[in-house]
């Protein structure tokens, strides 16, 4: 057994695990669209007469075409806007629309018939951007997120701001992710007492398994799960990647089944989680060896998170699924070379999978992008890599993550722009 990490670390990488690994019902964009929207009429205190969500545009881009979780499915900000005002329960945070109700369903569709919910792009703020107005007579309530898909930073009542929070204030909340690194993140999983992380790790392990079961039973989306098993068959490798693309089919359609997320994310939640889980399987793991795999997985995807953001243009299902093939790596007794290795080798196979908003295609990227690290993991275990300075592969590891960030973070920021450009027909890609 590896000597302990400092107590402050390791306090620190409990800490965001607590933080980062919760439940989720549905895609979380839509949801912290009606999360704040419940909060906006909770400070309002009646029923709205009209309201207004002012977002940006890595919101607008991941609403546009998914399911609203527990809506009947329907779809777009105006829906997930007006079923947190009319069914919402703002102290549930990402499960805000757990209670909705058919009546609830049948005045959100009157509602949005009646032109409730004016919807506006709000230009030069952060990728996470929502404030949710809602006005009844003289009397008017706005809520403001920032950052994080719960974080509210301001709110404020017929013009009185009767609660404000510094964005600054939040790491000492949720855990100081600038302190993880993969060498540590590998010391950690082998050293941390089980009692301080099973209970989140339990909950990922159910609550995703469940989603996935349902994908996999049920045609929902492209069905990219079901499609797999009944091409490829049912081995390891297309099981982990047939498991992850069913739970995001069943999300991206609308299921109302709870995810614990990674990195603010249902998809990244399961991309990390369910191929590690089905290796765990298929070479019996113990319980607690597919605990600290899942550790490892989890804690990875969040340190390269760290460096791109909540949304952006890189798809968060890359970043996850390298946490899984090093997670899987792990768990076969992999060294933090071969850890290492891994993740090089997912990140030079396949950085550049684009984020073009939440919908049934997410499936498919998480598909590809688990396959990636699946053969990042054979190679690692192999001791073959891409090499420094092919691409974007850098001397050592760190540096290698954190080229990928950098490129997920500033290169891909006019990519990001114009993908938002063509969704909302900004872009007459006739005319090219």
């Amino acid at each position: 057994m590896k000597k302990p990490l400092d107590a402050d670390i390791y306090d620190n990488y409990v800490m965001i695990l607590k933080s980062e690994l919760v439940p989720a019902l549905g895609c979380t964009e839509p949801i912290a669209i009606a999360y704040a929207s419940a909060k906006a009429r909770e400070v309002l205190g009646v029923m709205p007469e009209s309201m207004e969500m002012c977002c940006s545009g890595n919101i607008i881009k991941n609403v546009k075409g998914v399911t609203v979780p527990n809506s009947g499915g329907l779809k777009g900000i105006d829906v997930a806007a007006a079923l947190g005002v009319v069914g919402g329960d703002a102290t549930k945070e990402l499960e805000v629309l757990e209670g909705v109700t058919e009546a609830h369903i049948e005045e959100t569709k009157k509602l949005v018939k009646q032109g409730f919910c004016r919807c506006t792009l709000q230009e030069g703020v952060e990728n996470l951007y929502i404030v949710a107005k809602v006005f009844a007579g003289e009397h008017s309530a706005e809520v403001t997120i920032i950052n994080r898909h719960t974080l509210i930073t301001k709110i404020v009542k017929d013009d009185a701001v009767i609660y404000e929070h510094k964005i600054s204030e939040s790491a000492s909340e949720k855990g100081d992710k600038s302190l993880l690194n993969v060498k540590d993140i590998l010391t950690f999983a082998d050293t941390v007492a089980m009692e301080d992380v099973e209970a989140v790790i339990r909950d990922q392990i159910e609550k995703n398994t469940a989603i996935s079961q349902e994908g996999v039973i049920h045609p929902y989306g492209a069905q990219i799960g079901r499609t797999l098993l009944d091409v490829f068959g049912n081995d390891v490798r297309t099981r982990a990647r047939a498991k992850a693309a069913a739970g995001s089919d069943a999300r991206m359609g609308g299921c109302s089944m709870p995810v614990v997320i990674n990195s603010g994310s249902g998809n990244q939640g399961m991309t990390v989680s369910l191929p590690v889980i089905e290796y765990a399987k298929e070479y019996e793991a113990t319980k607690e060896q597919l605990y600290r795999a899942l550790v490892v997985g989890n804690l990875i995807s969040i340190h390269q998170k760290k460096y791109i953001g909540s949304l952006s243009a890189y798809c968060g299902a890359v970043s996850a699924a390298c946490g899984a093939g090093a997670a899987i790596t792990y768990l076969r007794g992999g060294t933090y070379e071969e850890v290492g290795l891994t993740i090089i080798n997912t990140i030079g196979n396949v950085g550049g999978i684009v984020c073009d908003g939440a919908k049934s295609s997410c499936a498919a990227k998480i598909a590809s992008a688990v396959d990636a690290a699946i053969l990042a993991h054979y190679m690692a275990m192999k001791h073959v890599s891409f090499q420094p300075g092919e691409g974007i592969i850098q001397e050592d590891l760190e540096g290698t993550i954190k080229s990928m960030g950098y490129i997920g973070r500033v290169g891909m920021k006019l990519t990001d722009t114009e993908i938002l450009n063509i969704m909302i027909d900004r872009v007459d890609v006739d005319q090219m």
